[in-house]
């Protein structure tokens, strides 16, 4: 059950592009939704007085790519995803089991200041289920806009595990057929190979899906309502996408000027993940095990997607963030670093930062008129910070309070990987 709350004393960061901190307001909260935003000097009579003590409130944050059957935990050596998978899958006790982890990994995402996500490729139908519960009250998490699982090819990036491998047009579309059954909101292609698919120095991204199979996907997603969005690492895959349909690129490559056009003739946007690549172009080897190729291809993926994400932003091409949570060293609880990824690397504002991560998401998912900012008749999905994120984005990876429809949960706690957070630190 939801009170009515008024939030008062409070600095309000409300997400908007321009946002300065705003002072002697307090945000009504009426049945889930912001009711208004008045002078402190309003009448508080029916409210519950929540007195923010001068602390910092802004909307909660949206992380856009996300893989809710991932841990983040640090890998020796690569896995047999499939093959680990269909085990998972393979009885009922250990299909709920995994059920329950998945539950608690999107909690804890919301425990961490995340009040909704977009998954892109999960295990069976696992997030729409968990879509629907959240909904219902039934268990704790953000909003989730889901895909399910994705659509990759024999061979492709993921296939087998959080995709299913289509072997041609017709098993593609009959996958999207299943998925639209089991209601998901947006369809996820793997259409390039990704940092470990490669073989061969310089060859992360290869192209792995055809362009027909592409545009046979999107033509028909879009005919029935929804969009489309793919995993790509390479020019060559980004052209492919864009040429044949894709709404949203996630991750990204260098920029030239036609890959420019083709983002613009589209009227896609860029879902630009730092995190993922910057262990592998980043850490020692002997911390991520990864091979010379496996380490120089990060590196690639990692300045590609830097640099898609500068070039973007100068050309006027929307971006988004997500961290691809579930890659090795990437947790269900560090979006925040996301954030302050996009600020170091890519060189924007810590309140341009905020805005990706809040209104400007919203709006690209198709759910600004639900969440994203603090507005009026908005839901009240809002976090509280003892400093200013202005000024430091760290800020935000421990909460004093995140608020999800208009529900308080005070103090969060999340258990944390000490050995993760302690190597991801040296690069803040």
């Amino acid at each position: 059950m939801t009170m009515n709350y008024a939030f008062t004393n409070g600095q309000i960061l409300n997400g908007t592009k321009d946002m300065q901190i705003q002072t002697g307001l307090c945000i009504l909260v009426r049945d889930c939704k912001i009711y208004d935003i008045a002078k402190d000097t309003a009448d508080l009579d029916g409210y519950k007085i929540i007195d923010l003590q001068g602390h910092y409130i802004l909307p909660g944050l949206i992380n856009m790519h996300v893989h809710l059957a991932g841990s983040g935990k640090p890998q020796k050596k690569q896995r047999n995803n499939e093959k680990l998978v269909n085990t998972i899958m393979g009885s009922a006790l250990t299909r709920a089991i995994a059920y329950n982890m998945v539950a608690g990994f999107a909690k804890d995402e919301l425990l961490s200041g995340v009040t909704t996500i977009r998954t892109v490729g999960g295990l069976g139908n696992f997030d729409t289920r968990l879509r629907d519960e959240i909904e219902a009250g039934t268990k704790t998490g953000p909003r989730i806009l889901a895909a399910n699982r994705g659509i990759s090819v024999p061979g492709g990036h993921m296939a087998g595990s959080v995709a299913i491998a289509a072997a041609n047009i017709d098993e593609a579309l009959a996958h999207l057929n299943k998925c639209e059954k089991e209601k998901v909101d947006i369809i996820k292609l793997m259409i390039t190979g990704g940092v470990l698919d490669a073989k061969e120095k310089g060859t992360p991204g290869e192209l792995k899906m055809s362009p027909d199979m592409v545009r046979a996907v999107c033509d028909k997603a879009h005919a029935d309502g929804y969009m489309v969005s793919a995993h790509v690492e390479s020019p060559e895959g980004v052209r492919v996408a864009l040429e044949n349909g894709v709404d949203s690129i996630e991750h990204g490559a260098k920029m030239d000027d036609d890959m420019i056009r083709l983002f613009k003739e589209r009227g896609a946007f860029l879902c630009t993940t730092i995190s993922p690549a910057l262990p592998y172009a980043l850490f020692e080897r002997a911390l991520t095990n990864a091979t010379e190729v496996e380490q120089y291809n990060g590196n690639v993926v990692f300045e590609g997607i830097i640099d898609c994400s500068k070039a973007a932003l100068a050309n006027d091409i929307p971006v988004v963030l997500g961290n691809d949570v579930g890659c090795p060293w990437i947790t269900q609880y560090d979006f925040w670093r996301e954030l302050y990824y996009f600020h170091k690397y890519v060189g924007v504002s810590n309140s341009f930062a905020l805005y990706t991560a809040t209104k400007r998401s919203a709006e690209l998912a198709g759910i600004g008129q639900l969440t994203g900012s603090i507005e009026k008749g908005k839901y009240a999905d809002m976090i509280v910070t003892a400093g200013n994120p202005l000024d430091d984005l760290r800020v935000l990876r421990n909460l004093e309070m995140v608020i999800t429809k208009g529900n308080i949960i005070d103090h969060p706690k999340i258990k944390k990987r000490k050995n993760v957070d302690a190597e991801l630190d040296k690069f803040l």
